[in-house]
């Protein structure tokens, strides 16, 4: 992989070429690939085609990205990359297209030299993702959140709760790796809070798309994150991740986190209301013609009040006079107030949310 071209021509660009082109991506015809490039994030069009050269050993390979202060706007620019990428396969080194693009476009990034956006504040999701979460969506043909849904089931509110806990995320799945992008997206989504004061001393959850071995020295410092990659290698160093998901394999090798993984009574409580509210959207959007809601608003809001919910309760059970956290507060709040003691246990501590737990385990014979 190397870089042939970009504006401006002192940009730091160290490994992004490893970014923008997903390993195995070989295999595929076409793909796209989100990704983060120090404070900025990137998103790059791949495309691969057959050649007559021995140099190229019969496959030219090209990806086209841009990089900028937010991932959020980059979708509006999915089908530029899309053709350019297409362009460069068929006219290596005609760049003109590309310029004419920065040309118009630069004066929305920050000036100064080194990485466009050092220093430029990034706002990452569950602080401000109640205005950006749309901008995604456009980008899936079938929607990310229905599809996210579909292919994970009950599994969802497992990851609902590793994200909630500000856990570390890998997400391994072979090429094409764009749609695994918007799985980080939305494993991100599941752990947003709107209650003001709630996670301000937390690790934010964020979102780091694609990721390879390039990465490994930046991952070690983090703390949480989301992110997917397609090297199997990454499996094996557990120093990395806390929850690694391989297709729609969720697992952990922290002991603390395995009773997690079970889906008890209240998970499948919850993901019976979420699909019982799917069929009641498509049902008006289909006989009612109403398309002022989506599915992906209905999919945000769902866990958004889930987290409000459990929250709201906390701190009302912090401020009372004994602190005391009850089943039938677990209850209220949509949790198994044994399934799911674990899970509130490891939620206190990581919210430093001051109640005192009085769910015993179950009695064993």
């Amino acid at each position: 992989n190397m870089v042939e071209w970009c504006l401006p021509q002192d940009i730091d660009l160290e490994g992004v070429e490893f970014k923008s082109m997903a390993s195995g991506s070989h295999k595929v015809q076409s793909d796209f690939i989100y990704f983060r490039k120090g404070l900025c994030f990137g998103l790059a069009c791949f495309a691969n085609m057959p050649v007559e050269s021995e140099l190229e050993r019969g496959a030219r390979m090209k990806s086209v990205g841009i990089l900028s202060p937010s991932y959020t706007l980059l979708y509006r620019y999915m089908h530029f990359l899309e053709n350019q990428v297409r362009h460069q396969l068929e006219m290596p080194g005609h760049y003109s297209h590309l310029e004419a693009f920065y040309d118009d476009k630069k004066g929305v990034l920050p000036a100064g030299k080194g990485t466009p956006c050092s220093q430029q504040p990034v706002h990452w999701l569950p602080s401000i993702h109640r205005y950006m979460y749309p901008e995604m969506k456009i980008t899936h043909p079938a929607g990310c959140m229905s599809q996210f849904i579909k292919f994970f089931g009950e599994q969802i509110l497992t990851l609902w709760k590793f994200a909630l806990l500000r856990k570390r995320i890998l997400i391994f799945s072979p090429p094409p790796v764009g749609v695994v992008c918007y799985r980080v997206y939305c494993c991100c989504c599941l752990a947003n809070v709107s209650l003001p004061g709630i996670g301000e001393t937390v690790p934010e959850s964020k979102p780091f798309f694609y990721v390879n071995v390039a990465d490994i020295e930046m991952l070690e410092t983090e703390v949480s994150y989301v992110a997917c990659t397609t090297e199997k290698i990454f499996e094996e160093k557990q120093g990395l991740y806390d929850v690694y998901v391989d297709n729609q394999n969720v697992k952990t090798h922290h002991e603390h986190l395995q009773p997690l993984l079970k889906i008890n009574s209240a998970d499948k409580e919850k993901y019976r209301r979420l699909n019982d509210q799917r069929q009641m959207l498509m049902y008006s959007q289909e006989v009612d013609g109403d398309c002022s809601s989506c599915e992906e608003d209905l999919f945000i809001l769902f866990f958004m009040e889930q987290n409000n919910r459990i929250f709201q309760t906390l701190m009302e059970v912090s401020a009372s006079q004994d602190k005391t956290l009850t089943a039938d507060h677990a209850r209220g709040m949509g949790l198994d107030p044994q399934g799911d003691r674990s899970f509130l246990m490891d939620l206190l501590e990581v919210y430093g949310i001051d109640v005192m737990l009085v769910i015993d385990n179950p009695c064993c014979t």
